[in-house]
């Protein structure tokens, strides 16, 4: 499946160099913006694997546009940028800014920093979703715990008979651990 990029440059003709250059190379170009403002509703709109955001942009600049567009979804982004200075490199150092060229760009440079930006990004996802995964199940696990705690307290059980008793309730009943659990706790509040 084609990736799909969105460009933020407020050179129209830079810009247009891009969009050939990324579809030469197989690349879905599904917006550009010539300003930050629209950069940031265009991430919203179609969400693309992969931003590529000028820094100096009418209306919100492009590492502003980079801090909202990162606070809400999270996309890669490369900067593009004709600033080499050390303090428009410090200022870009956010967590979804995967990349920073400086103009001119050769197609050379441009498509492995997209690559190498669309891999890191994809990468970065996956250990977050993996994160959220982790914490749900221990937090299932602390509910099964709780639950099979009071069934030990209020029935006299041990463990062993308590998380007999909830998985023979969930087998029965064709609930899961975690559902009986909630029941468990909520009938003896």
């Amino acid at each position: 499946m084609r990736k799909k990029i969105l460009i933020a440059e407020d050179e129209s003709i830079f810009r247009m160099d891009l969009r050939m250059m990324l579809e030469d190379n197989g690349y879905d170009v599904v917006g550009e913006a010539g300003n930050g403002d629209r950069a940031i509703e265009l991430a919203f709109m179609h969400k693309p694997d992969l931003i590529l955001m000028d820094i100096k942009m009418p209306k919100i600049n492009g590492l502003q546009a980079s801090q909202i567009i990162g606070k809400q979804l999270d996309l890669p982004i490369i900067i593009i940028t004709a600033y080499s200075q050390k303090e428009f490199v410090e200022k870009a150092q956010q967590d979804n800014v995967v990349g920073y060229l400086v103009k001119p760009i050769a197609e050379s440079n441009l498509i492995p920093a997209i690559e190498i930006a669309i891999h890191q990004g994809e990468k970065a996802k996956r250990l977050k979703e993996d994160i959220i995964n982790a914490r749900q199940e221990v937090e299932k696990r602390k509910m099964i715990e709780r639950a099979k705690g009071i069934l030990m307290q209020v029935r006299q059980l041990t463990e062993q008979e308590a998380y007999k008793t909830m998985r023979d309730l969930s087998m029965s009943t064709q609930m899961t651990m975690e559902s009986v659990a909630g029941d468990i706790i909520s009938t003896y509040k």
